[in-house]
């Protein structure tokens, strides 16, 4: 049966730095949740957390509304799925989906029904008597995911599980992993530094930084609502621009209604428009993208980037003056988080 999963105020301390600081978050059954942030922010030490593989210093783990923080990883009614796939290579395909299963002493018609099912859903069947050395990296990722699914846990847990494929198969990947997590109705959490998995995944994400958590929100939230300069510098290719309030004396108009003299401002690339009047910014360099281009643009010392649709003809010095809606910039204040 499909549960939810709590973190209440969990911190954990390698000596007296805190790798996780007072974490706290959600996750409600049947839900995908995205733990995502840059190296050395946390995520996979929540997710260790979260799996039993290490201990909280303070703060309780939940699952289904049962503390699980003591309990072995075994007890706590999880599956996971790691980056390295951590496949068994003298076993088979199907030796590797039903291991734990063999080990738990499942009896063998329920192994042999649980392994059918998961060779089916993720068209693993023809694969069944090979060995990983004889599969894809997708092909043994295929083979990850169904030994997490046979296991029929409350939660998956899956940690940056498509870092080792190529872009066209974790473009796959995202896709029938997000599909298969909708299908079975699972709970899942899912760490990635990588913002396009997260985003195109998840149902809700959990933003990291320096063991903090610094937003949670849907996907469409963090983007257009970011609530510190960081999360609008992460979220986003290319990010969110951010300038002083300074730098717009000059287009006071620019202005999103509220902003203190010492605020910073932030605006999408593709918000910003490109005419007549408006700031001025000396072009760096221009990028066709087919679809739309690419202007990297200098206000003083400070990068500023324009995407505009189509193929824009501007060339590398010229002055351009950039103009956008006040509705569209975010106000971040300055005061330390």
């Amino acid at each position: 049966m499909t549960q939810g999963l709590l973190i209440d105020h969990v911190t954990k301390l390698w000596g007296q730095t805190p790798a996780v600081a007072d974490a706290c978050f959600e996750v409600p059954a049947g839900q995908f949740v995205a733990l995502l942030g840059p190296s050395g922010c946390g995520k996979s030490t929540t997710l260790r957390l979260i799996a039993g593989l290490d201990t909280p210093s303070s703060g309780r783990i939940l699952i289904g509304g049962r503390d699980v923080t003591a309990l072995a990883p075994a007890q706590r009614g999880i599956s996971m799925v790691f980056q390295s796939y951590a496949l068994f290579p003298h076993l088979n395909v199907a030796e590797n989906i039903i291991f734990g299963l063999k080990v738990r002493k499942l009896p063998r018609a329920e192994r042999d029904e649980r392994l059918a099912r998961a060779a089916s859903l993720l068209g693993l069947k023809a694969l069944l008597d090979r060995k990983p050395s004889q599969l894809s990296g997708g092909q043994q990722q295929r083979v990850a995911l169904a030994r997490a699914i046979v296991a029929e846990a409350a939660v998956c847990l899956m940690d940056e599980p498509l870092s080792n494929l190529d872009a066209q198969l974790r473009l796959e990947m995202r896709r029938e992993i997000r599909a298969l997590q909708q299908r079975l109705g699972m709970t899942m959490v899912y760490v990635t530094h990588d913002q396009v998995e997260a985003m195109t995944m998840a149902d809700q994400i959990i933003l990291m930084n320096g063991g903090h958590i610094e937003q949670i929100g849907t996907p469409e939230e963090l983007y257009a609502s970011p609530r510190t300069p960081f999360a609008a510098g992460f979220i986003g290719t290319p990010p969110m621009n951010i300038v002083h309030a300074s730098f717009l004396t000059g287009a006071p108009h620019l202005l999103p209604v509220g902003a203190a003299a010492d605020a910073l401002i932030g605006v999408r690339p593709e918000s910003v428009r490109i005419g007549p009047a408006g700031l001025a910014a000396q072009v760096v360099a221009v990028e066709f993208l087919g679809s739309d281009t690419l202007i990297e643009t200098r206000l003083g010392a400070i990068s500023f980037v324009v995407r505009a649709p189509g193929k824009i003809s501007v060339a590398r010095d010229e002055t351009i003056h950039l103009d956008w809606r006040p509705t569209d910039a975010c106000i971040f204040d300055t005061k330390p988080h």
